[in-house]
């Protein structure tokens, strides 16, 4: 068996999907399970911008963050071994997916609209939900974005399961894609 420090390190586990699926509050759970660092998208943004993400949007717009969201993907994502939760947008735009996926292992958390709805209400840190007739929104935009989510990684539903089944479904399914995916950086 080779010494530790001779195996490639863990590829990132990155948690994509809707908001309201779960990505952050799993993402927090197997990074203490795994004991690897936990980073999350939109605080990035937040830190990178010196703004909230409401006030982001109400000053510069979606686009804006769009564009700091790529820059924290392409630049302040560690290279390995830690555990990323998405913002709910990021692997929508032309290429997202791609560059996500670069950075490790992708797995897309769903979750159903009322499971989202009841998730989100209340929350006025989700810009893409204010002053708007909310289950209409969120059909439209998951409507709008599942595709591109099936596209983006491994599928896994979160509805009735609870936070120690989601940590052994997506520890399982990593464990698998890591392999394949370190499989294929060594053939490649």
């Amino acid at each position: 068996m080779p010494p530790a420090d001779s195996r490639p390190p863990a590829p990132n586990l990155l948690l994509a999907g809707f908001m309201g699926t779960g990505k952050s509050a799993l993402g927090r759970q197997l990074a203490r399970r795994w004991r690897r660092p936990f980073v999350d998208t939109d605080e990035a943004v937040e830190r990178l911008a010196g703004m909230s993400i409401p006030e982001l949007f109400e000053k510069h717009g979606e686009a804006r963050f769009r564009e700091l969201e790529r820059e924290v993907v392409t630049s302040h994502l560690p290279d390995a071994g830690a555990v990323i939760a998405c913002g709910g947008g990021l692997v929508i735009p032309e290429g997202m997916a791609e560059l996500a996926r670069s950075k490790g292992v992708v797995v897309c958390l769903f979750a159903s609209v009322e499971t989202i709805l009841r998730r989100t209400a209340g929350n006025s840190r989700r810009p893409l939900l204010n002053g708007v007739d909310l289950e209409t929104r969120v059909r439209e935009l998951m409507r709008s974005r599942e595709q591109a989510y099936l596209r983006a990684g491994v599928a896994v539903y979160t509805d009735g399961r609870s936070l120690q089944q989601l940590c052994d479904i997506v520890g399982r399914v990593y464990d698998r894609e890591a392999r394949a995916l370190i499989r294929r950086d060594r053939e490649g």
